[in-house]
């Protein structure tokens, strides 16, 4: 009867449900197979700050600038799974699969030296660190007034990398493909969701309003957010049995800097030293939280409603 009771409270919520031609489980000879198929699914994330959620309560891990109510956070507690949180702000590419990360003096090595081997879903999200996406949104508000130059010149962009070579679409979907085909590699049974960044120069965004920099400025931001949006779409090309794409860019468009419901923040100097600047807001996280789990409902990883 024990036995009865630990299944049926294992396959309620977040699990691997048996066939349900099945046969039925005699109390004392269940199955590796059987007990392993009503384990909570096992998610890992990986990725930068739009992953990790800088500012946002509850901090997790200060050196990561990790939130606790990250979009990994929200989605893992929704359906009942593990979850593994690998993500730190700040990171490139390279840092997910090669490269370790310093931040002030804390070493993070690849993510992927983190990612269980049994992960049964994979959230990723990168690309915008490797061609300057957020840092130049950064350099462009600190260099519009003095004192943001003067701070510029002594803290830098705080945490947000600048541009240090150029990509194109190509160079960068392959830097992205690259990263996934790793971490297929490392974990060849997960389903890799490939979650875009938050839009955050919209309509409603206006220049020298909402954003301390002029329309030429926002027009090149935005073709920046569109090369790294069709980078991402690119990467996933031919992966389409265990990889796929979480549309965020497109529906969160009305939710931009200056938005009557804006998903992420503009500058203000108190978000800028937490960190939370040109971030995601705690309601961006829950959006994407929410269409993370409406692609896991049309993956089949999850039933709608049955938690």
């Amino acid at each position: 009867m024990r036995h009865h009771l630990l299944l049926a409270s294992l396959v309620s919520r977040g699990t691997r449900r048996p066939p349900s031609n099945s046969k039925p489980l005699n109390s004392f000879s269940l199955s590796t197979t059987s007990i392993k198929a009503a384990m909570p699914l096992h998610i890992a994330s990986l990725g930068s700050s739009f992953a990790a959620g800088p500012s946002i309560p509850p901090c997790v891990d200060k050196a990561a600038g990790r939130s606790g109510a990250n979009f990994a956070c929200l989605v893992s507690k929704r359906i009942g799974a593990h979850l593994t949180d690998l993500t730190v702000s700040g990171a490139t590419l390279p840092n997910l699969t090669t490269d370790p990360q310093d931040c002030g003096g804390t070493v993070f090595p690849p993510q992927i030296q983190g990612l269980p081997a049994d992960a049964d879903v994979v959230f990723v999200l990168g690309g915008g660190n490797d061609i300057g996406y957020i840092g130049g949104l950064f350099e462009d508000t600190l260099n519009a007034s003095w004192l943001g130059s003067l701070v510029m010149a002594v803290r830098g962009t705080g945490g947000a990398p600048l541009q240090t070579e150029i990509l194109d679409v190509d160079g960068l979907a392959v830097r992205y493909a690259g990263v996934l085909d790793a971490i297929h590699a490392k974990a060849p049974k997960a389903q890799v969701l490939v979650v875009e960044y938050l839009t955050m120069l919209g309509s409603d965004t206006r220049p020298g309003k909402d954003v301390p920099f002029g329309a030429d400025r926002v027009t090149h931001h935005r073709a920046v957010c569109a090369r790294l949006l069709r980078a991402t779409a690119k990467a996933v090309e031919g992966r389409g049995a265990w990889c796929h794409v979480v549309s965020v860019g497109e529906p969160s468009e009305g939710h931009a800097i200056g938005a009557p419901e804006p998903w992420v923040s503009g500058f203000s100097w108190k978000l800028f030293y937490a960190g939370g600047a040109y971030h995601p807001r705690a309601e961006g996280m829950k959006a994407v939280a929410e269409l993370i789990y409406k692609k896991m409902v049309d993956l089949d990883i999850v039933k709608d409603g049955e938690l």
